[in-house]
């Protein structure tokens, strides 16, 4: 029972954390530009993982690191600015709900990247959660303004994080999340840091209304959204199982909603109904994965 209670804590935390990521950017965009915050993010996650550098360099082939490096690029770097630049023009919690496609983009970089046998149940979720995207695309409430086409930069970064799981699952299997991660976020950081130090970024905090609020968020979301949630991530794998952690994709996008009401975002129907039907591809994705291969 203390067990099981454990399991679902550290499930409710992921979730909370993750689903908190994309109002914490919205945060972070009130002073600093779309590139600034996603570097920030990506910097403090380094950061955060750099006590475990050394040991995951030693225990890590050679070989290997230009695909770990590929893989922070894709799982971390890339979406890190597509969000952020998204999050200029569309409201937090409409990324969030989007964010939902993960699952099913990993299911098909799988399929068309590296031939992954499939069930036929797993190609209906598939277009059963891009038939809810097309929706919330063609519907008038997607946006409050008219740049909602910038939505289609979370799908982007959606296919990112999808190709990025497919290549982890293909190439990196049996290597844990925290040894992966702390190199990949390294790498990130390195290259990244150089847009903060160029982009009159540090001289901010030199003035007397220096943007505090916005670097906190930026900081927690780097230290939190991106480096501790791959720990648990990873946790919950290990202690209670692929189906609880497959189901932080569907608590995801109701946090994210949940922040956006409070932070007063309009949302509307159409988007509730359509972040149901995106769910339910990704249910229908899940469930096919206890059922045999189509041959």
């Amino acid at each position: 029972m203390h067990q099981r209670f454990a399991h679902w804590a550290v499930f409710i935390l992921l979730s909370l954390t993750w689903g908190s990521s994309f109002i914490l950017m919205k945060i972070g965009l009130e002073s600093f530009t779309s590139y600034q915050v996603a570097s920030l993010r990506l910097v403090a996650a380094g950061v955060a993982l750099l006590p475990f550098l050394p040991k995951a360099l030693r225990e890590t082939p050679v070989k290997k690191i230009p695909l770990i490096l590929l893989s922070g690029v894709l799982g971390n770097g890339i979406p890190a600015f597509l969000f952020c630049l998204a999050e200029t023009e569309i409201d937090s919690s409409l990324a969030g709900i989007l964010n939902a496609l993960v699952p099913l983009m990993a299911l098909l970089s799988g399929i068309i990247i590296f031939k992954s046998p499939f069930k036929k149940a797993q190609l209906t979720g598939i277009f059963v959660g891009l038939a809810g995207v097309v929706l919330l695309f063609t519907s008038k409430g997607i946006s409050t303004n008219a740049h909602w086409y910038y939505a289609l930069l979370v799908v982007l970064a959606t296919i990112s994080y999808g190709v990025n799981i497919s290549l982890v699952h293909h190439t990196l299997k049996g290597f844990p999340s925290l040894q992966l991660g702390s190199i990949a976020m390294f790498f990130c950081a390195v290259i990244t840091f150089p847009v903060l130090w160029f982009s009159n970024f540090f001289p901010q905090f030199t003035q007397p209304n220096a943007p505090w609020r916005s670097l906190s968020a930026g900081l927690v979301l780097g230290v939190m959204g991106t480096g501790i949630a791959a720990v648990l991530f990873f946790l919950l794998i290990k202690r209670a199982g692929s189906v609880l952690a497959s189901m932080v994709a569907y608590a995801l996008p109701l946090v994210a909603v949940g922040w956006g009401l409070l932070a007063h975002e309009p949302i509307t129907w159409i988007q509730i109904l359509c972040m149901g039907i995106i769910l339910s591809g990704v249910y229908l994705v899940n469930s096919a994965n206890k059922a045999p291969v189509e041959k």
